[in-house]
């Protein structure tokens, strides 16, 4: 675990918040999403790993499992509404949001369960930066929980 990771989240955030783009940055056939599970949409990787850019997009009713992460994120929503639930080490919940067109924040492991749902009538679409290059361990989530 890097010492700096939720620092480096938190200046991450802050220069994904003042260059957000909209969704026209994907496709429309990216922004249909799946109608089998939330989809994520590699948008670029630094050629040396250190960080990829991807959008995850949810149709309504979607939702992830709970999980942690292998890295450090920072993340936007440019589409619809994501609801987040925040569980402790126990599994706790101990916090809830709704994340709106705008909003962005950054996170770190520890702390960092939680679980992704798209509970509103349209598409939820959101650009997530994380400190690893995804495309070669397969994804985000180090460990899911029941």
């Amino acid at each position: 675990m890097h010492a700096d990771w939720a620092g480096t989240a938190r200046l991450v955030a802050e220069q994904l918040r003042a260059h957000l783009p909209g969704p026209d940055v994907l496709t429309p056939e990216q922004r249909r999403g799946s109608p089998d599970d939330y989809c994520a949409h590699n948008l670029y990787v630094e050629p040396d790993g250190s960080f990829s850019v991807v959008a995850l997009v949810w149709r309504p009713g979607q939702t992830t499992r709970i999980h942690d992460h292998v890295t450090w994120c920072a993340l936007g929503v440019i589409q619809g509404v994501e609801h987040e639930e925040l569980f402790d080490a126990g599994l706790n919940l101990v916090g809830r949001s709704e994340n709106r067109v705008g909003d962005v924040s950054g996170f770190a492991p520890p702390g960092d369960i939680h679980r992704v749902r798209n509970t509103g009538a349209t598409t939820a679409i959101s650009i997530h930066v994380y400190g690893t290059d995804i495309t070669r361990i397969g994804g985000s989530a180090r460990r899911y929980y029941n």
